[in-house]
């Protein structure tokens, strides 16, 4: 194996081991020497790859990121090829997705609970709208160019969607009953995300 090829390896395993103690442990919970450990390296090979522990978690809560925002944008664009009505096929089903991911154990304890208590709040607010703000704005944009939304600036009104979807997010991961959360804010986003819409 090249050693370019070596190091991706060695940077995957690091990231999936430590993706899984973040949430099975928690941030505060889980030793480097573990993240190792588990990921068949050496901790010299995890610092190596990442300068610290908050780098190695910042890193993880960026791939899971990344990876939410690309199965939801999968979601709407597929859902936009079909026949049928725009509305459902860009906010019902982005809604529906972003919230489905959310009962992933990952994205609630590491990307809802733990990161802004271990990166800070502006750090965790760069990397919501790095991969939610642009997905939101396209999608309202969108909805303004085929006359179902009135037309307004993107910018505040992808804000405060990006807001409303992370608040409920946050009710999710937090609620004793995940699943029944899951239900109610479900559909209080979607009568909030129907309010934006023209009547008639």
């Amino acid at each position: 194996m090249k050693k370019a090829e070596q190091s991706e390896f060695t940077r995957t395993a690091l990231l999936d081991a430590a993706r899984e103690l973040f949430t099975e442990r928690g941030y505060a919970g889980t030793a480097t020497e573990d993240i190792a450990q588990r990921a068949g390296v050496t901790r010299g090979a995890l610092y190596y790859q990442f300068r610290d522990k908050v780098g190695l978690f910042y890193a993880v809560l960026d791939d899971l990121s990344r990876s939410t925002n690309e199965t939801v944008g999968i979601a709407m664009q597929s859902g936009q090829g079909n026949q049928g009505d725009l509305w459902d096929q860009i906010v019902r089903t982005g809604a529906r997705v972003y919230l489905d991911a959310c009962l992933d154990p990952a994205v609630q304890r590491i990307g809802l609970i733990e990161a802004p208590a271990v990166l800070g709040w502006k750090e965790k607010r760069e990397l919501d709208r790095r991969y939610g703000l642009s997905l939101i704005s396209e999608a309202l944009q969108a909805l303004v160019d085929a006359g179902l939304i009135a037309p307004q600036p993107i910018e505040p009104l992808a804000h405060l969607v990006l807001s409303a979807v992370l608040e409920a997010a946050m009710y999710i991961a937090r609620a004793d009953d995940i699943p029944a959360a899951r239900e109610e804010m479900g559909a209080s986003l979607e009568r909030f995300l129907d309010s934006l819409q023209v009547k008639g």
